[in-house]
């Protein structure tokens, strides 16, 4: 049997909280499909721990999960991405400034997204659609909050993601000859607008915060807006989408143009 010291434990759940995962450089990943995600990645795997090493009480008091997997994995955080938001290029907070460079490709730019499982499966979205990346405002959940990194389901090793001031991401496209997309409630109906897909210059679609939709200030950037129009029209229904249906319904109508 492995041993495993009480304070290899505590540094262990302490990458539970952002300030020690910033501090140490380190997320965590557990299951045996999210480890085998993570050692044929390019990130580094710091240290496994198996079940079957340290034993079950170990186990059990280094793991994040209700139920434990069998296998848990400490990984580093790439250089480019330590402190996840610290390495945006503005608070949010400045006026239309600066431009992020934007290549062709299809994207989505989350304003405030705050629920790590909404954020881990518009990752997982990202992934499935083959989208060019993701980027997030700074006051965007964690990336490497454990629910996120779980709810990805190894996604989160494959989709390009980069903190960053979005007015500087809009520029950016605008400037490289793209579009922006916004969802709103009053937006154009998704289904009969006109829609760029990021062939041969950016697309960026924004999707808004939980509570609060897409912010007044990237709301005034965005290009156009788009809705998703309940069914049938005129009946009462849902007052709105989750955030990551609401994305996945976006992409695939995005993806079924290019088809």
């Amino acid at each position: 049997m492995q041993k495993i010291s009480s304070n290899e434990i505590k540094r262990i759940r302490s990458l539970a909280q952002k300030k020690f995962r910033d501090e140490l450089g380190l997320f965590i990943v557990e299951g045996e499909k999210m480890v085998a995600e993570a050692l044929a990645s390019g990130f580094e795997v710091e240290k496994v721990y198996r079940r079957d090493e340290i034993g079950e009480e170990a186990m059990s008091r280094i793991s994040q999960l209700s139920h434990p997997s069998p296998i848990l994995a400490t990984v580093r955080i790439p250089g480019s991405m330590s402190g996840s938001a610290a390495g945006a290029s503005g608070d949010g907070s400045g006026e239309y400034g600066g431009k992020t460079a934007v290549g062709a490709g299809l994207y989505i730019a989350l304003d405030a997204i705050r629920d790590p499982g909404n954020l881990g499966t518009i990752i997982r979205i990202a992934d499935w659609f083959g989208l060019s990346g993701i980027f997030a405002s700074p006051d965007t959940v964690d990336l490497f909050n454990p629910k996120v990194v779980q709810s990805t389901m190894g996604a989160v090793f494959r989709v390009p993601f980069r903190y960053a001031d979005l007015s500087a991401v809009i520029a950016g496209a605008v400037s490289a000859n793209g579009k922006v997309y916004g969802t709103f409630m009053d937006g154009k109906d998704i289904y009969a607008a006109e829609l760029e897909t990021g062939e041969n210059s950016p697309a960026v679609i924004v999707i808004g915060n939980e509570a609060n939709g897409i912010s007044p200030r990237i709301e005034a950037l965005v290009s156009e807006k788009i809705a998703i129009p309940p069914y049938p029209s005129g009946v009462r229904s849902s007052e709105s989408l989750n955030a990551a249906v609401a994305t996945a319904v976006t992409v695939a109508e995005f993806r079924r143009r290019t088809r």
